[in-house]
């Protein structure tokens, strides 16, 4: 989990939106880095198939050694490719890639701190097709999901104890006109801020970051403006939003690109300062090469970016007074399409999922420069392609 992840849901409905600007309060300061647990769980979410990955599998992670258990299935489930753990830890979600008449899968599971076992499954469907990201606000009263095919972003209300309520809103992005030609949408992630209240989600398909409101518990309304514009080809994919609520990190998945965002929450305004490329110097976007994932450090110095095709995690310093990235270097070593990273909360080591190698390699990060290095730890697993850390109670 990360910092803005640690809230937990304990407060009634009413009381909320008080509890909210108070967890904002207590993150607005600085980044801070979590208390090395004894031990973590780790949920990777995986495409399936008949003869590979089953569903969400489960290790153990062991902070002092960097060794990984052997990953078992925690939950079978048709395509997975990202999950997400509730702030209190009690609850896991989950997508399932799929087409249809009302989209994929979205499903809560019950999760055990201690041992690490989900169970009692809630199912729902994603509104329309290919749903491939879920996430909640820092409270877990409300989920947000995006539609990759269906060029959607649909909406659930969570209940008490963190399961999946009932679908409020599915917000349909129209088709648009780019140099006369129809473009059409792809939803392909979608974040609430720390307050809990504004809602920025990456629409690949029109080099946009929707912005939506939260007005009422079960209630999303369009902000305005409705939008944040990136420059053409871009293919925003996914983001990160630092503690402080004042930049947005993108990664642009076609142009190959990190880019920095500042907003202005209060003031209602919202701007791309800054563009740079993930990729060597002298070298440019090509067929087969797109960016995955895009990552803060938990020390807030350094910005990451997987560069799938080119098989590198990309590495930036972060200058939080001039509002800036500088180009840092690269993660190299056994990786074969890295669709999705993180890092352990005490900031100490990555982990990287080879999509294509069969593989979730252990890095160990210098928190000095940014950079890692592999190491001899790593697990096998089918096609993975979302990492998550829970730490042990």
């Amino acid at each position: 989990m990360t910092q803005r992840d640690a809230v937990p849901r304990i407060l009634p409905e009413f009381s909320m939106n008080l509890f909210r600007l108070f967890a904002a309060a207590l993150l607005l300061p600085s980044f801070a880095i979590a208390e090395e647990p004894k031990a973590y769980h780790v949920y990777f979410g995986c495409n399936t198939s008949p003869k590979g990955s089953k569903g969400i599998y489960r290790s153990e992670f062991d902070p002092k050694t960097g060794k990984l258990s052997e990953p078992e299935l925690a939950a079978e489930v048709g395509n997975p490719s990202f999950v997400h753990i509730a702030p209190d830890g009690k609850t896991l979600y989950s997508v399932g890639e799929a087409t249809g008449k009302d989209g994929g899968g979205v499903y809560s599971f019950k999760l055990d701190p201690a041992t690490g076992k989900l169970s009692e499954q809630v199912s729902l469907t994603s509104g329309s097709a290919g749903p491939c990201h879920i996430s909640t606000d820092t409270a877990n009263t409300m989920a947000v999901v995006s539609n990759y095919g269906g060029g959607s972003y649909a909406f659930f209300t969570l209940k008490p104890d963190g399961s999946l309520d009932k679908r409020i809103a599915h917000e349909v992005m129209p088709i648009i006109k780019v140099n006369d030609k129809d473009k059409k949408a792809n939803g392909h992630s979608g974040f609430f801020d720390s307050t809990g209240t504004m809602i920025l989600c990456c629409n690949l398909g029109h080099d946009r970051v929707q912005l939506f409101r939260k007005t009422a518990p079960d209630k999303i309304v369009a902000n305005d403006p409705a939008f944040i514009q990136f420059p053409a080809g871009s293919g925003p994919r996914h983001l990160h939003i630092a503690p402080n609520n004042d930049i947005a990190f993108v990664n642009g998945e076609l142009n190959m690109t990190v880019n920095v965002v500042k907003l202005d929450m209060k003031a209602n305004k919202y701007e791309v300062i800054q563009t740079l490329s993930t990729l060597r110097d002298g070298e440019s976007p090509a067929k087969g090469l797109s960016t995955a994932e895009c990552r803060i450090h938990p020390n807030g110095k350094f910005v990451y970016v997987s560069n799938r095709g080119h098989n590198t995690i990309a590495v930036f310093k972060w200058d939080d007074a001039a509002k800036k990235l500088t180009a840092a270097g690269h993660i190299t070593g056994d990786i074969k399409t890295p669709r999705n990273f993180n890092i352990t909360p005490d900031g100490k080591w990555m982990l990287i999922a080879s999509q294509d190698g069969g593989k979730v390699g252990v890095y160990e990060i210098d928190q000095t420069t940014g950079m890692a290095k592999e190491t001899e730890n790593s697990a096998k697993i089918d096609k993975c392609v979302c990492v998550k850390f829970l730490a042990k109670p």
